[in-house]
């Protein structure tokens, strides 16, 4: 099978993935990216290279026999393109490099392929490769939703799909029948802080736990490389905010650190549900 590599950022998930590969057989180099991957990846890693060091990363995967690229882990620091000094494989496609990266109105990321598939690799995603660690569909840990659950479940997907219609976010919030917020450029961690602050100052009143979270992706994002995501801080924020559950899209949400977000879950009394879109009303379908 093709070797991949994988371009790692920051957080756990660019080790989940290679203790995944590791486990179905596959060959796969790390490329740790400068400043972003942390301790534990770039102690894992084949090499480690900067933002700007495009042409020593192809020579590295043409060196290795690399043919598929899996993107992963998140990155949060302006790039440092002074890595590109010395560099004279992206010194020579810099012109191709700047006109990829200015032109049209894709993201950044669908532009990020079409470097490297211009250079022959196939990039892949977590689908592709580790499809174990996506959500499943229905009830994901030992706490069950109740009826009323349901209802806002519906109301929250019928606004993240709008919401994907528009670009805007992934998520949203639904409590006691009422949307009360909508997940925008400040993600969803800050959008649930939102909540939590809706409910201390009496925006939002609700008995005991109630509502739910429902983060989905959008319409024609490309997954392998922008994946919805929940992990142990989601489970975290979610029961600061008051919310009785999560609920995200079966085959379409990554849940990192999927042990421990559960068994978080469970902890704390919130349920986590895989979606299918068609079936959105719960067990009795009512």
């Amino acid at each position: 099978m093709t070797r991949i590599a994988l371009i790692a950022g920051n957080g756990s998930l660019p080790c989940q993935i290679a203790d995944a590969l590791s486990q179905s057989g596959r060959d796969f180099r790390i490329v740790a990216i400068r400043g972003e991957a942390d301790e534990t990846t770039r102690g894992r890693a084949d090499t480690e290279l900067g933002w700007g060091e495009i042409g020593r990363l192809y020579g590295f995967l043409h060196k290795t026999g690399c043919g598929e690229v899996l993107l992963i882990g998140g990155v949060s620091r302006r790039p440092d393109f002074t890595s590109i000094l010395g560099d004279l494989g992206t010194l020579k496609r810099l012109p191709t490099i700047i006109r990829a990266l200015a032109g049209g109105d894709d993201s950044l990321l669908t532009k990020v392929i079409r470097l490297f598939e211009d250079e022959g690799y196939r990039v892949v995603g977590i689908r592709d490769v580790a499809p174990q660690l996506l959500a499943s569909s229905g009830v994901l840990g030992r706490v069950q939703p109740k009826q009323e659950d349901w209802r806002d479940v519906e109301l929250a997907l019928n606004a993240t799909e709008k919401l994907g219609e528009l670009d805007v976010g992934q998520a949203a919030v639904a409590v006691g029948g009422r949307v009360v917020a909508l997940e925008a450029a400040e993600g969803t961690d800050a959008m649930l802080e939102r909540c939590a602050d809706l409910k201390r100052i009496g925006k939002v009143r609700a008995k005991g736990r109630a509502g739910v979270l429902v983060k989905t992706a959008k319409p024609n994002q490309d997954l392998r490389v922008d994946l919805p995501t929940v992990g142990p801080r989601t489970i975290d924020l979610a029961q600061a905010a008051g919310l009785a559950g999560i609920a995200v899209e079966a085959q379409g949400a990554l849940i990192a650190e999927k042990d421990e977000t559960l068994k978080r879950a469970d902890a704390v009394g919130l349920f986590v549900i895989g979606l299918e879109r068609a079936k959105t009303a719960g067990p009795s379908g009512q």
